[in-house]
């Protein structure tokens, strides 16, 4: 896992390509405050909705702004997931671009092992979840609730305790989670997708097409943003979540640098808008998102409702043991080898960190649920986040004290 070469010049996790490792210490660099932010929303909206002054919360999330002529009469916390998360995913959508451009999944050789890791760790949660509901009679419609992966917590969590993990390793990890992220548009483009009006789709693929040309001849990012902004509002006319426009939108921003330049303009505009998407956007997001009442009993329900007990085994052990067999499966069909001691267990503790569902799994949550179902659904995400967070800052810190003991160099971050 150091990156030297073994025999056959193939190794588990080879050294970065030069724009994988720009954009793995980007993303390093970014995520830790947007983590803490997230977090903090999230307490202050779960103190808050557990208070005497909860019926205030309610009032708030419940609050209706916006022309109804439009369409657009929804309430603030429609907003914040509809509206501010379109940016988050334009964020993400830039991301993946930039990976797919210049980044670890340019190449499909190189790219090959991390999507399949992503796949396992997507596929193996779903099938914990909808065995545990189909047993037990519950809600198998919510099986894409424990499929996603929050990057910010997950690289938060693997910044504070593996910090002497291999690089290749750790950046492996944050390429799985952006393959993640583009399975996941994909899950809330399709799945989620009800009462489709074709004229407003089409309306909406030309804005998005307008976006590209005009991005590409450098027009003004005020005339951008209009673009932008009608082309979200045709595709939420359209049946189809809005939140997907974010990312199809960034997917035609140019991830190559011009030959007079070193800087491409998606790398840009993520490094414009990452500070409003972690700062701001996916905290508001949190925050209405996650508010719900706190009682003591609420443990106990979630393990005893099959909706959180199919998220909570999903999450805690779906996803390393989807991500490590597949990880082993695309090894041996790819014909790589680990190149360092302890390869499986170093994956296995950084695997665990892809069970912190927490930003994505809310969104589907609410995408799938209502009413107490949906609480059930927070609260069972909520159990998995923690309880993945802790199991994976325990092995993290293991395999550091490891690699500490041997005197592996300390990972640039």
């Amino acid at each position: 896992m150091t990156g030297r070469s073994n025999g056959n010049g193939r190794t588990l996790f080879g050294p970065l390509t030069r724009g994988g490792e720009r954009n793995f210490l980007d993303t390093l660099r970014a995520e830790n405050v947007g983590a803490l932010l997230l977090l903090a929303s999230s307490v202050i909206a779960l103190i808050w909705a557990s208070s005497p002054w909860a019926s205030a919360y309610r009032t708030i999330s419940d609050t209706v702004v916006g022309p109804a002529r439009l369409g657009l009469d929804l309430t603030i916390a429609t907003w914040a997931t509809d509206g501010l998360l379109a940016f988050f995913f334009f964020v993400v959508g830039l991301e993946l671009k930039r990976e797919f451009a210049v980044g670890e999944l340019s190449s499909p050789r190189r790219a090959a092992l991390p999507v399949i890791a992503a796949v396992g760790g997507m596929a193996v949660p779903a099938a914990i979840y909808l065995l545990v509901n189909t047993m037990a009679d519950g809600e198998p419609q919510g099986w894409a609730v424990p499929t996603a992966t929050d990057i910010a917590f997950a690289v938060a969590v693997m910044s504070a305790f593996g910090r002497r993990l291999p690089t290749s390793l750790r950046a492996f990890l944050l390429t799985l989670a952006v393959a993640d992220d583009f399975g996941g548009i994909i899950i809330i483009a399709t799945v989620f997708a009800h009462g489709l009006n074709l004229l407003w789709l089409l309306a909406g693929l030309a804005g998005i097409a307008a976006f590209g040309w005009l991005v590409r001849r450098r027009t003004s990012p005020a005339l951008l943003f209009i673009v932008g902004v009608l082309s979200w509002w045709a595709v939420h006319s359209s049946g189809i979540h809005a939140t997907i426009t974010g990312a199809a939108l960034a997917f035609t921003v140019p991830a190559v640098p011009p030959d007079d330049a070193t800087e491409s303009l998606a790398e840009r505009y993520e490094h414009v808008w990452r500070p409003f998407t972690a700062g701001f956007a996916v905290p508001v997001f949190a925050f209405f998102a996650v508010g719900m009442p706190l009682t003591p009993g609420m443990l106990g329900d979630a393990f005893a409702s099959p909706i959180a007990l199919g998220i909570i085994l999903g999450l805690v052990l779906g996803k390393p043991i989807g991500i490590v067999s597949a990880t082993l499966l695309g090894a041996r069909l790819l014909r790589l080898h680990p190149d360092a001691r302890g390869a499986w267990n170093d994956l296995l503790a950084v695997s665990c960190t892809a069970g912190i569902g927490f930003t994505v799994s809310l969104l589907l949550n609410s995408l799938t649920f209502e009413g107490s179902a949906e609480d059930i659904g927070k609260s069972g995400i909520l159990v998995a986040s923690v309880l993945s967070a802790v199991l994976a800052a325990v092995l993290l810190a293991w395999r550091s004290r490891v690699h500490e003991r041997r005197g592996d160099a300390m990972p640039p971050g």
